[in-house]
């Protein structure tokens, strides 16, 4: 934040679903900011399920709930549904909460898009975020196919129309985000996308689709070049899938990075724990790596020679201040 923002008088606005505060709604809250006032801003949001469509482009502003579990914030729009022109909605116009700024926060908070399974609706984003500094605290995204989305989208489609969406033609631009104790629940690429993204303390669930292959957490895009794309430090792989059904990663495009640090896995990541996307080529391009595995789901001598085994010795360059330091050193001090 800069140091004129710092010094102006923060607002406070109030959401509560009973009508017994200022607004009834985020939108409401929302529309009584302008995009271009850089005084920070909160907005608390007590107990209650909003079901809103939500973009958010003012900067400096926080989003404070009363409890993660009970705060909800929702939507059910899905890939395959059909719009006004007869066209389908595509993945990237289906997000309950579309965070297009820098410098947002979201605290004790569920973001939820509840359209249904993957393979009845296509994908179904709970959250599109592309910006920098960009922090979620003691959050829950819950959805099935493609629960978060961390943009910038990749250069380049592989399937014609297939970035159909707000940032389609927008100057692909990294950004940093910070997902600290939160829960996030999905089957296929529930995590995939281009921005530097540190996952602490948290717990990443694969739910059960009743195939013989239950989906990948990840699928990074990692752009050629950039320094990091997803570390997750101490995460746990949960789900409720059968063992040996799901994958820790895939990549989305042929650059992606993705390393998991001290996390726990569970008997349903399968004993290969990657999967190529039948991207043979990838296996030189790619940056697939993991260090002090544990759980069943952790058997390092099965992983394929394509990816890395780090030793302890070796993890300087992935703490959270390396990663998301950046230039001005956001997260550095915490």
């Amino acid at each position: 934040m800069t140091e004129t923002a710092n010094m102006q008088a923060q607002i406070t606005l109030i959401v509560a679903k009973d009508g017994t505060s200022q607004f009834s709604t985020i939108t409401e809250a929302l529309n009584t900011l302008e995009e271009d006032d850089i005084r920070p801003a909160v907005i608390y949001i007590k107990r209650g399920i909003y079901k809103e469509r939500l973009t958010i482009r003012r900067p400096f502003l926080t989003f404070e709930g009363e409890d993660p579990q009970e705060t909800v914030i929702t939507y059910n729009l899905g890939a395959r549904m059909e719009m006004e022109d007869g066209t389908k909605r595509g993945t990237f116009r289906t997000y309950s909460v579309f965070i297009d700024t820098h410098d947002f926060t979201a605290r004790n908070l569920t973001f939820e898009n509840s359209a249904g399974p993957g393979a009845v609706v296509g994908q179904a984003l709970a959250l599109y975020v592309d910006g920098d500094r960009i922090l979620f605290d003691n959050c829950r995204m819950l959805a099935s196919q493609d629960t978060i989305f961390t943009g910038p989208l990749p250069p380049k489609e592989i399937e014609k129309n297939g970035f159909i969406g707000p940032k389609q033609y927008a100057p692909r631009i990294n950004g940093r985000h910070y997902y600290k104790d939160c829960f996030i629940r999905g089957d296929i690429d529930f995590i995939f996308g281009s921005a530097t993204a540190y996952f602490e303390n948290c717990e990443l669930y694969s739910q059960d689709t009743g195939r013989e292959i239950n989906g990948y957490v990840t699928a990074a895009s990692t752009p050629e070049g950039q320094e990091y794309g997803y570390v997750f430090e101490g995460c746990h792989f949960t789900g409720n899938c059968p063992p040996r059904s799901v994958y820790l990663g895939r990549p989305w495009r042929n650059f992606a990075r993705v390393v998991l640090l001290h996390c726990r896995m569970e008997e349903h990541i399968r004993r290969e724990g990657w999967h190529d996307w039948g991207k043979r080529e990838a296996h030189d391009t790619l940056y697939f790596a993991e260090a002090g595995s544990t759980g069943p789901g952790a058997v390092p001598e099965e992983r394929p020679e394509w990816v890395t085994l780090l030793n302890e010795d070796e993890l300087t360059p992935y703490s959270r201040a390396r990663v998301l330091g950046g230039k001005d050193g956001w997260m550095s001090g915490r």
